[in-house]
């Protein structure tokens, strides 16, 4: 039979919008890797080009980024779009049962379309719920029910409706057609949201949890990670002999698993140079020379994706109200005066870590009592929409407010500061520093005179007693006699005796050698080499800390067991 002009040009015009369609469909369709809106794009490319109305339904287990073993067992509607709204299709976010007569079932089962020209007469459709079935027959007329199918995985099922018409066999092979290439940017989406899932528990999981117990500063922290990609920002806090704490933060560049995975092994490297108790230059030059060691050691000899870390590491001193500080390529830290005033330290930015070679130089300032540091990682203040002078400036305006809690304080700022859709991880720690009760610290000076070092150590005694630390006096006095006897003996002038009463009683003793002493096993015919070993059994724990000239020797008793 020939078919006239007019049919021809039906036919060719009816070819032509489905190319269009499809067409359409490809820059469309997978412009995220978001699974909802991948779904949606498919309805939104659907209609009105094919269908009146589209819904889509979609496993719980896909949404969250895994397989489902059962798709019709968990169901949801994800989509509901059309060329109007108020239609009694069940909405988006429930749950969704198909009978096993219904066209959408019979469709998953067959893992073809399913075309119905006239749903009055479809077998199964109104059985499977007659009430809102029966209402939703008042305004569509035709469907076609398509499984999402993708690597041999059921992902859900997509179907359109038209309101007035019945679809034809072309309609149904072109809804087939959108549906899979849909099927494959869900499938996409879906893996790329397990992995991120993935990444995401990795990271939190080698975040710290929770904060460790110390009265030098108030902490509060956030962790944010970025819409797109996780990232491998990282925070510490770290307490440190003498009433100290370390402040840390970091950054791997770049994203994915071996990002979070390098970033757990520079936390831990990071916290044991710290509680090493090297200064913060030292501690930022072992990293540098780590991260410069797993480049060298990269199985692909690469040397990709460890480069460009850089971290910021800060001490604060209750008892002196310093803090000295360190960092390498990372964003300058902010200090809030308890006047409200807001700086940005002069540090020398340093070089990203694993370059190697350069120098690290720390500095010290003065935080007094009410102060809070904030440390951020660049995902706060850079990115490609704004200026970073204004960003700084805007942080400087949300950080103007000494009155606030740091856990307020960390929700300001992400709330007025943080980027609305970030593309990079964001973590944020804010400290309000604490210093430490003048009334609790007791300081004496001696030269190298073996006479002296009785005086002191009577000295010593009073001022525990003094403040009802009696119990504390048989230990602290031994400790001391052995430290101070050491310096006197091995040491330098000059010479200097510290008690720092917190939580704990630790001793002190400083003098301007370098030279510290080791814990060993004295022999039997020994007639020395027992006092160190003396004061490791009557402290809690003992060390030594280097300063730029000599060296301090301390030792920690607890208050509740001596």
């Amino acid at each position: 039979m020939m078919l006239g002009e007019p049919q021809v040009g039906a036919y060719a015009l009816a070819a032509r919008r489905r190319l269009e369609l499809l067409s359409e469909a490809s820059t469309r369709i997978g412009t995220t890797l978001d699974v909802r809106r991948t779904a949606e794009e498919l309805a939104e490319t659907a209609v009105p080009g094919l269908a009146d109305f589209v819904t889509i339904d979609l496993p719980d287990a896909v949404l969250r980024g895994e397989e489902s073993a059962d798709p019709l067992a968990d169901l949801r509607r994800t989509v509901v779009h059309g060329i109007r709204e108020g239609l009694p299709f069940t909405p988006a976010g429930k749950r969704i049962d198909f009978g096993p007569a219904t066209p959408q079932l019979r469709c998953l089962s067959s893992g073809e379309a399913v075309l119905e020209p006239d749903l009055k007469a479809a077998a199964g459709w109104l059985a499977q719920d007659p009430e809102p079935t029966a209402r939703l027959l008042a305004h569509v007329h035709s469907l076609i029910a398509v499984p999402l199918l993708a690597r041999g995985v059921v992902l859900g099922v997509a179907c359109f409706y038209r309101a007035g018409g019945s679809f034809g066999d072309d309609d149904r092979s072109l809804a087939q057609e959108l549906a899979s290439r849909a099927a494959l940017s869900i499938d996409n989406a879906r893996r790329y949201t397990h992995e991120r899932t993935m990444v995401l528990a990795l990271q939190r999981r080698l975040l710290p949890h929770g904060l460790p117990d110390q009265d030098a500063v108030e902490v509060a922290h956030r962790y944010l990670p970025a819409e797109s990609d996780v990232g491998g920002d990282w925070y510490d806090v770290i307490p440190l002999p003498g009433t100290r704490v370390g402040l840390l933060v970091g950054d791997v560049v770049g994203h994915g698993m071996l990002s979070a995975a390098t970033m757990g092994r520079l936390r831990t490297a990071a916290r044991s140079f710290a509680e090493l108790d090297f200064p913060p230059d030292e501690v930022l030059t072992h990293l540098d020379n780590l991260v410069g060691r797993l480049d060298r050691e990269d199985p692909d000899g690469k040397g990709a994706g460890v480069i460009g870390a850089t971290c910021l590491y800060a001490v604060y001193d209750p008892a002196a109200q310093t803090c000295l500080m360190a960092r390498a390529g990372h964003p300058p830290p902010a200090l809030v005066r308890p006047d409200g005033t807001v700086t940005y330290p002069d540090l020398p930015a340093g070089p990203p870590l694993g370059l190697g070679g350069l120098p690290f130089d720390a500095v010290e300032v003065d935080l007094p009592e009410g102060s809070q540091l904030v440390l951020y990682t660049d995902g706060l203040i850079e990115d490609r929409h704004r200026d970073v002078d204004v960003v700084l400036e805007q942080l400087r305006e949300a950080l103007a407010h000494p009155e606030r809690a740091p856990e307020e304080t960390c929700q300001v700022v992400l709330d007025t500061v943080a980027p609305a859709h970030p593309h990079d991880d964001i973590a944020l720690l804010v400290a309000r520093v604490h210093a430490l009760d003048p009334g609790r610290i007791a300081a004496w000076e001696l030269s190298a005179d073996p006479a002296l070092v009785g005086e002191v150590r009577a000295s010593a005694v009073r001022w525990l007693s003094d403040r009802g630390l009696d119990e504390a006096a048989f230990a602290a006095e031994l400790i001391l006699s052995e430290l101070i006897t050491n310096a006197v003996r091995h040491g330098a002038e000059p010479i200097r005796v510290r008690l720092l009463y917190d939580r704990t009683l630790i001793c002190e003793v400083s003098d301007a050698s370098n030279t510290a002493p080791h814990l060993r096993r004295a022999a039997s015919t020994d007639e020395g080499g027992r006092g160190l070993f003396l004061v490791a059994q009557l402290s809690q724990s003992w060390g030594t800390r280097y300063l730029p000239e000599g060296k301090v020797i301390w030792a920690e008793c607890g208050l509740d067991t001596v």
